[in-house]
């Protein structure tokens, strides 16, 4: 028999057996060289986890080995990234139905006979009923490094009762086609439940005054520990984080250093990091990216997975493992590439990933030239100028362009006419259209650039015999191709200032409103002066009180 609740943040599965009762909750809205103004902070938020930091804190805890993919619902994308989403975000009866099937999965996992030795932590004195010491330490344990915190002696007991009567009422009982131990399936009921309880499946941020400004509120340790955490590894705190949020050690002098320090030198930073990038850059669509196959053959579901692997290598490896200046990604010619992809790019394939520089006289260089930009920002059967130089503006400079105005008719770009053999003479429509031309002066210029690159991202110097004219314009600055549109977008000064803003949003879990001004132009100052590193920069955001401080009040309307 089961039974359901209805709570305000979602429907949670109750189980009959009185093991454990759910509810959800309802989501809630000094070291730098240069003094850092002052500022109003953050809000304390309530917000969703993601499937991935779910995925990846279960690993963390139970080690690799143990099966916990899952699918959360797609939630929608707010000034520019995914995450600034979450705290409104709820969870259906749907969705809860499979996170409890994954329970139960991760659950059944980590009690098998293989396992439980080594996941446990200790061994009951009678595998047929209940044994309240053994149950203790696994509960405090793992409800600890679940919940993001230590649990109160009364939670403790309440489990531990849950475990003791499940292993009376359980033993014998097959699941499986096994017979079950009385102990383990005791441990299997209750740790299913704490994988679907509120506080595992909601990040819930909690704020405390400042010791030296009782006015003034900051996140409390466990707070701090966790919004440091899903910031830099996209994973729940490890050990180490919460025994210095426990100990007071993470907001002593000099604490907060130590530890965001130890955790920008971990190499679950690049986790942390693979994730914010493929969030800023949209890959979430490349689940669906598919091309005609009459046209690009040569274009398939493997070549969108590796064309998006590949930026996000690229990437990583040129601001975390070689430290460079993060605006030397849109000219550099250094990459990585895969089988698949040399295809496409016409260059030789060797097996596996393999390191790759592009040729001096070579068209491509920097992200834009990448396969992931050039068919990510096309349609199925031919390229977008439109699409490629919104994209730019959105993605690299922060810049919102409007949605087109209804009943535009696009017929003159769909049906390329002998008239008009090129994209450039097609889409010079838009600029005789006075409700058109505002918008697509400031994208058709950049599109216009990529224009030896086709839908799928192959390189070509002509299209319907005529050759190709890939001027284009960037903010004032005019140049000729992709190479010089990745030149002039290294020396916007917007670039570095968005990369900026979209770290800064994506740590503290929303758009940064009014009163971030200060902050984050504060930022800004030390990611020039700090030769725009990246890992200097999340260093800077993470030990800010902007990134620790919480405001009383509701934030204002955002920037």
């Amino acid at each position: 028999m089961q039974q359901y609740e209805q709570c305000s943040g979602g429907t949670f599965r109750v189980f009959a057996t009185g093991m454990l009762a759910l509810c959800a909750l309802v989501a809630c809205s000094p070291s730098d060289p240069n003094p850092e103004p002052e500022i109003a902070g953050t809000q304390a938020l309530t917000k969703l986890i993601t499937a991935e930091q779910y995925s990846n804190s279960l690993a963390y805890i139970f080690g690799p080995g143990i099966d916990a993919e899952v699918q959360f619902a797609p939630v929608a994308r707010e000034e520019g990234l995914l995450a600034n989403s979450l705290a409104t975000a709820g969870v259906s009866g749907g969705q809860v139905q499979t996170i409890q099937s994954l329970a139960a999965s991760v659950a059944s996992q980590v009690m098998d006979v293989e396992n439980r030795q080594y996941l446990i932590g200790c061994r009951p004195e009678n595998v047929a009923g209940p044994d309240q010491t053994c149950a203790t330490q696994f509960v405090s344990r793992v409800g600890r490094l679940l919940f993001r915190r230590a649990l109160t002696d009364e939670e403790i007991a309440t489990y531990v009762d849950y475990a003791s009567d499940a292993a009376v009422e359980l033993d014998g009982t097959e699941s499986a086609g096994e017979e079950l131990d009385g102990f383990y399936a005791g441990l299997e009921v209750v740790l299913e439940g704490l994988l679907l309880h509120p506080e595992v499946l909601f990040i819930i941020e909690s704020a405390e005054p400042e010791p030296d400004n009782p006015e003034q509120l900051r996140l409390d340790a466990y707070s701090l520990a966790s919004r440091l955490s899903f910031f830099l590894w996209n994973a729940s705190p490890d050990d180490e984080l919460l025994a210095a949020a426990e100990s007071g050690d993470l907001q002593s002098p000099g604490g907060i250093e130590r530890a965001v320090d130890r955790m920008l030198e971990s190499p679950r930073l690049i986790d942390g990091m693979r994730a914010f990038f493929d969030d800023m850059l949209v890959f979430d669509e490349f689940k669906t990216l598919a091309k005609d196959p009459t046209i690009y053959p040569e274009f398939t579901s493997v070549t969108a997975q590796d064309a998006r692997e590949q930026t996000l290598r690229t990437i990583i490896d040129h601001t975390l493992a070689q430290g460079k200046d993060y605006r030397e990604l849109f000219t550099s010619r250094s990459t990585f590439m895969s089988p698949a992809l040399a295809i496409l790019y016409g260059v030789p394939a060797l097996p596996g990933w393999t390191p790759y520089t592009f040729a001096e006289d070579s068209p491509r260089a920097g992200l834009l030239t990448q396969v992931s930009f050039l068919a990510g920002t096309s349609h199925p059967g031919r390229s977008s100028v439109t699409l490629r130089g919104m994209a730019l503006r959105e993605q690299f400079l922060c810049q919102k362009v409007p949605e087109p105005p209804p009943g535009i008719d696009f017929s003159v770009l769909t049906n390329p006419d002998a008239d008009y053999p090129t994209q450039r003479e097609r889409v010079a429509v838009h600029l005789e259209t006075p409700s058109c031309a505002g918008c697509h002066r400031i994208t058709d210029t950049i599109g216009l650039s990529l224009e030896q690159f086709d839908g799928a991202g192959a390189y070509r110097i002509t299209e319907n015999g005529a050759t190709i004219d890939a001027t284009g314009s960037l903010d004032g600055f005019e140049f000729d191709g992709a190479i010089g549109l990745g030149e002039a977008l290294s020396q916007n000064p917007e670039l570095p200032r968005c990369l900026v803003r979209r770290v800064y949003s994506y740590a503290t879990g929303g758009p940064p409103g009014n009163d971030a001004r200060p902050a984050l132009s504060y930022f800004n100052e030390e990611f020039a002066a700090q030769g725009y590193q990246l890992r200097n920069l999340l260093r800077t955001i993470a030990l800010s009180k902007a990134f620790s401080l919480i405001q009383s009040l509701i934030a204002e309307e955002t920037l």
